[in-house]
């Protein structure tokens, strides 16, 4: 039996180089298509629109400064009106100084010196008589007689001020007054821990009486007197 076909002409016998031809085409494809890079094209610009046209003519801008012209000088009147002042000139007569043969010699007895008292201060614990409170005139020990009126003042006008009951302020309020040459209290200086309490000490010791003034010397001198005063709260 004789065979259909023509073995010539026979397609399978290259179907596997027809195969491989077509899987290495395909790669090929593939690799380009992977690889394959695109680039931006290049922009022209056109640079003649950058050039100066040199037909144009600009001139710059000219500015006038105004210049304020200096004031006039004040004219002077023709005439000057002259005002008569009523008040009377004091004249300082004027002594000279420069000597001369003729000149009077003038004896220094002709002089009176006035010589002005030296205020004194003295301290208490070096006073030579103390200031007399009133009432211990006739106390052998002035100084113990004055401790104790003073403490008797104090205790008579103390008043505890409310503003320092209620802000529970208390402390120690050391003072330090001046007893004058004429018996009256000069200044008093205080230093506690509030305002309050060092007003309050000022007041208690501005109401002291006057007294009789301190002497050293036998002379009057201002004495100045240093007491603590204490606000306590029960």
């Amino acid at each position: 039996m004789r065979p259909k076909k023509n073995p010539q002409k026979d397609l399978n016998k290259k179907s596997g180089m027809f195969f491989v031809i077509g899987l290495l085409l395909v790669l090929a494809m593939v690799y380009t298509a992977l690889e394959w890079k695109t680039f931006d094209s290049l922009k022209e610009y056109d640079l003649a629109l950058n050039k100066t046209d040199t037909s144009i003519e600009e001139d710059a801008p000219i500015f006038q400064l105004q210049v304020t012209p200096p004031p006039k000088p004040p004219v002077l009147p023709t005439e000057i009106e002259i005002i008569e002042d009523d008040d009377p000139i004091e004249e300082t007569e004027v002594i000279a100084i420069e000597v001369t043969p003729d000149t009077e010699i003038v004896d220094v007895k002709d002089f009176e010196v006035i010589e002005e008292e030296e205020e004194v201060k003295v301290i208490w614990s070096t006073i030579e008589e103390v200031p007399v409170f009133p009432g211990c005139e006739n106390e052998k020990d002035k100084r113990a007689c004055f401790n104790d009126m003073m403490q008797k003042h104090i205790r008579k006008n103390f008043r505890y001020p409310e503003l320092a009951q209620e802000m529970n302020i208390e402390g120690r309020v050391n003072t330090t007054f001046m007893i004058k040459n004429d018996g009256t209290i000069g200044t008093i200086q205080k230093r506690g821990p509030h305002d309050v309490l060092e007003k309050e000490a000022v007041r208690i010791l501005s109401k002291l009486p006057k007294m009789t003034p301190g002497k050293q010397r036998g002379s009057a001198v201002k004495v100045s007197f240093a007491i603590p005063i204490t606000f306590k709260l029960q």
